[in-house]
């Protein structure tokens, strides 16, 4: 959740969240400094896309979706293809209830929605996901690789999306954002 109830705003945020990471790239590409109260998503909720579209509505520079209708379609599908039909499915509640399976559930999860979006990227992508600006698709894509990379996906079958996150962390917002750099990242996993 973000809050701009003061002068500078509060990102409630979990260090290994995809949905938070999202926001913190965000907040990173338009220049926005905020504080960040840690959550512990165990025991308190996420964030939300809607965050992003209110960022962009607020803070239109960076563009964050392209002018071109076209494009910002296809943005706006890659977003939702992520966030609403593979990070869910490897979500927390989820994995919970697939138990010993939960390995295989995720993986099987996250192959079959990156089979879609390799399809759709290879008729999309630029540099990026959709051309060569960064756009709110590429902001949920990073986090979902590193989803992917932690549920040992084997990405050899998706280049384009291997490419594209690959220039994507080589950009400041994506490595500043990253979990391992967040206040409330176990040592243990700190870079």
């Amino acid at each position: 959740m973000l809050t701009m109830a003061s002068e500078k705003p509060i990102l409630y945020s979990y260090f290994r969240s995809s949905c938070s990471w999202r926001v913190r790239i965000a907040l990173a590409l338009k220049g926005i400094a905020y504080d960040v109260v840690p959550v512990n998503l165990l025991k308190d909720g996420g964030q939300q896309l809607a965050i992003i579209h209110y960022l962009e509505d607020t803070c239109p520079n960076p563009r964050l979706l392209p002018q071109d209708l076209k494009k910002r379609a296809q943005v706006r599908m890659i977003a939702d293809h992520i966030v609403s039909g593979i990070q869910p499915l490897q979500n927390l509640s989820v994995l919970k209830q697939m138990g010993e399976k939960k390995m295989e559930w995720a993986q099987n999860c996250i192959a079959s929605g990156f089979q879609a979006l390799e399809q759709t990227l290879e008729h999309t992508a630029g540099r990026y996901c959709v051309g060569d600006e960064v756009s709110m698709a590429d902001l949920c894509l990073v986090p979902q690789v590193f989803n992917a990379e932690r549920f040992k996906v084997d990405m050899g079958p998706y280049p384009t999306i291997t490419r594209i996150n690959k220039a994507l962390l080589e950009l400041e917002a994506f490595k500043v954002s990253h979990p391992s750099l967040q206040p409330d990242t176990p040592a243990e996993l700190r870079a």
